[in-house]
C-alpha cells in the first residue's frame, strides 16, 4: 500500500529552534564581524583609557553612651545606617576634608573631591566604607583617609553640640530654682516648717538638675572608630584588558545575531527546507551532497561509493512510489530560473536510477534555446536509429529527427532525445511529435522524463505541463526566493500540472574551479573508454541524508522482468 509523500509538520517547536538558528548560522560574516568589532570595542577602551586606583578604608559607628562596659548596652542606639550615609557624602564633610587636604598641599574644591567618594554599607553591619578613586594610588589612598576621618570629626563635633545644647537647657532651669533657694534662705520670719519644705523641694529639683549636667558632662561621644585605614592600592582599578576584551566578544556577538536576525527577516531566499515546503505546496524529495569528484560529470550514478548517487536513487524510489508519478510515469525536471545544470544533472542521474531498476527510461531534451546534453554526456551517448513513426513520416526535425542510447556503467542504459536549436521553439515543443514521444510513457514498464529550461525564465516548460502533469523543482535554497516558488505553484497549477516535489542542489560556488578546468583534465564519466571516474578526494557533503528515504527494491506496476 503506498501513501503519499506528505510535507513537513508545522508544529514540531524543538525542530523550528533548530531552524532558525541554523538560519542565523548562514550569515557568518556578520557573526564574524560582530565579534570582530566587539573585541576591538573592548581593546580600544581597554588602551585608551586613564588608569584610576581605589583605596577603601572602613568606620565602625557607635553612639554616645555613659558606661560602653554596663550590661545591656547596645552600639546601635539611636544609629540610622542610611542617615549616617547620606552624611558621609554631604558637602559638610566634603568641606572639613577638603580644607584638611590643603594643608597637606592637595588643593581640591569640596565637590570635586566629592565625585570620586562612594559610601557603601555592608549588610547587617554598622560599617560604612569609604571607597575614593583617584588618578594616583597615593591621592586615592590620602582623600579616602581625609574622608573617613572628616567624617569621624563632624559626626563628633554633632555630637558635642547636642551635649552642650541639653547641658545649657538644663542650666537655664537651675539658675531659677538657684534664686528661689537663696531668697528662702533669707526669709527668718516665716515659720521654720514652711520655709524647710519649700527648700527641701527645690534642693532636691537643683540635685536632679546638677546630675543630669554631670551625666551629659560624663558621656563618651566617640563617634566611631577607623577599624581598616586606606592603603595605597597596587593595581588599576576596574576591568583589565582580558576581561574587556571578553565582555566585547559576548557583546558582539549579540550585535551579530542582532544584524544576522534583521538580515533573516529581509531575506527574500528561502530560509528552510520547512518554508520551502510551505511556499511550493510540495513536498522536499531529497537533498543532494556536495562532492568535489562530481565537479566536471554529469553521471554520477555508476561511481563506486558516491554518495550523491545515492541520493539520486533514493529520489527514484520516492517518486516510483509517489501514487501521482505511478500513474503516468511522466516527469518535468525543471529549474525556477538561473543556470540549469543542476536540472541537467538531475534529470540524467534519475534516468539512470530508473533504468537500474529496469525501466525502460527515455530522457528528453526540451532545452531548444541552449542544448548542451548530448555534448556534455560526450562517449556514453551512442546514436540509434529513430522510432518507426518518425522513419514512416519522414520527419528529420526534433524531436524525431535522432535518438541515442545512454550507458550507464553497471545500471543498463536510457534512451536519449537529445535538444536542438529550433527556429520556432514554441511551435516545436507543441507538436505532434512531442506528443507522440510523450505517449511512450503510456506502454508497461516505461517512464519518460523531459528536461525544460527554467519555468520563469521561459514558457517552455508550461508549454509542456498540459502532456506531461508531474514536475520536480531543481532549486538552490539559497538562491530561490519564496515568492519565486509561489508563481511556481500557481502556473503549473493553472497550467492543468502538479508539482511532485521540490529537489535541493548545495549550489556551485566552490566547485567552480573545477569547472573551469579543460575537458581533457576533467575525469571521465562512465562508459568512455577510460572506464568510471575514480574518486580521489573524499567527498565533502552536505545536507541531511535523513530527509530522504532509504533504498530498496521495488517494481513498478506492469514492470518485466
Amino acid at each position: 500500500m503506498t501513501h503519499p509523500i506528505r510535507a513537513l509538520e508545522d508544529q514540531d517547536e524543538p525542530a523550528l529552534l533548530r531552524d532558525q538558528f541554523r538560519q542565523l548560522l548562514r550569515y557568518r560574516a556578520l557573526l564574524a564581524g560582530g565579534v570582530v568589532v566587539g573585541l576591538l570595542g573592548g581593546g580600544f577602551l581597554a588602551l585608551s583609557g586613564d588608569d584610576t586606583y581605589t583605596a577603601s578604608g572602613e568606620v565602625q559607628v557607635r553612639s554616645a553612651t555613659a558606661d560602653p562596659f554596663a550590661t545591656g548596652a547596645s552600639a546601635d542606639k539611636g544609629i540610622n545606617i542610611g542617615s549616617e550615609r547620606q552624611t558621609a557624602v554631604s558637602d559638610t564633610v566634603g568641606e572639613l576634608a577638603a580644607g584638611t587636604l590643603l594643608k597637606k598641599g592637595d588643593d581640591v574644591t569640596a565637590r570635586k573631591l566629592l565625585t570620586g567618594l562612594q559610601v557603601t554599607n555592608p549588610p547587617n553591619t554598622l560599617t560604612l566604607r569609604f571607597s575614593y578613586t583617584g588618578a594616583t594610588p597615593e591621592r586615592a589612598r590620602s582623600r579616602a583617609e581625609a574622608l573617613a576621618n572628616a567624617y569621624l570629626a563632624h559626626r563628633k563635633a554633632r555630637t558635642q553640640e547636642s551635649i552642650d545644647n541639653m547641658a545649657n537647657g538644663y542650666r537655664a532651669q537651675l539658675e531659677p530654682l538657684e534664686e528661689k533657694r537663696d531668697l528662702l534662705e533669707e526669709r527668718t520670719g516665716v515659720a521654720a516648717d514652711d520655709v524647710s519644705s519649700a527648700r527641701a523641694n527645690i534642693i532636691v529639683s537643683i540635685s536632679e538638675l546638677s546630675r543630669k549636667i554631670s551625666e551629659l558632662k560624663a558621656l563618651d561621644t566617640t563617634p566611631g572608630y577607623l577599624n581598616k585605614k586606606p592603603v595605597a592600592p597596587t593595581e588599576p582599578a576596574g576591568a583589565g584588558l582580558p576581561l574587556l576584551l571578553g565582555l566585547g566578544a559576548v557583546v558582539g556577538l549579540a550585535l551579530g545575531l542582532l544584524l544576522s536576525w534583521v538580515r533573516l527577516v529581509f531575506d527574500p531566499a528561502v530560509r528552510s527546507p520547512r518554508e520551502l515546503v510551505r511556499s511550493l505546496g510540495a513536498p522536499l524529495l531529497g537533498t543532494l551532497p556536495r562532492e568535489r569528484a562530481a565537479a566536471g560529470t554529469l553521471l554520477a550514478i555508476g561511481r563506486s561509493g558516491s554518495r550523491l548517487a545515492e541520493e539520486y536513487r533514493a529520489v527514484a524510489f520516492r517518486l516510483a512510489y509517489d501514487p501521482s508519478f505511478a500513474e503516468r510515469r511522466r516527469l518535468l525536471v525543471t529549474a525556477p530560473r538561473g543556470d540549469n545544470a543542476a536540472a541537467a544533472a538531475a534529470a540524467v542521474n534519475l534516468a539512470a536510477a530508473f533504468a537500474e531498476m529496469g525501466r525502460d527510461v527515455l530522457l528528453v531534451e526540451a532545452d531548444l534555446r541552449t542544448p548542451s546534453l548530448a555534448r556534455d554526456l560526450g562517449p556514453a551517448a551512442h546514436e540509434v536509429r529513430p522510432p518507426r513513426w518518425a522513419a514512416d513520416e519522414g520527419d528529420r526535425s526534433w524531436p524525431a529527427g535522432g535518438r541515442s542510447n545512454v550507458d550507464v556503467p553497471g545500471s543498463g542504459a536510457f534512451a536519449l532525445v537529445a535538444g536542438a536549436t529550433a527556429d520556432n521553439v514554441p511551435r516545436a515543443l507543441t507538436s505532434a511529435s512531442v506528443g507522440r514521444i510523450v505517449a511512450e510513457a503510456d506502454r508497461p514498464g516505461a517512464v519518460v522524463i523531459v528536461l525544460a529550461p527554467p519555468v520563469l525564465s521561459y514558457a517552455d516548460a508550461v508549454a509542456l505541463v498540459d502532456r506531461v502533469e508531474g514536475v520536480m523543482i531543481v532549486c538552490d535554497p539559497r538562491e530561490v526566493h519564496r515568492s519565486d516558488l509561489e508563481r511556481i505553484r500557481e502556473i503549473i497549477g493553472a497550467s492543468g500540472g502538479q508539482v511532485l516535489g521540490a529537489l535541493l542542489h548545495p549550489g556551485r560556488g566552490r566547485l567552480r574551479r573545477a569547472e573551469r578546468r579543460p575537458k581533457s583534465a576533467r575525469p571521465h564519466s562512465g562508459g568512455g573508454p577510460q572506464g568510471p571516474a575514480v574518486d580521489e578526494d573524499a567527498p565533502e557533503v552536505t545536507g541531511d541524508p535523513a530527509e530522504t528515504m532509504g533504498l530498496r527494491s521495488f517494481t513498478l506496476p506492469g514492470a518485466r522482468r
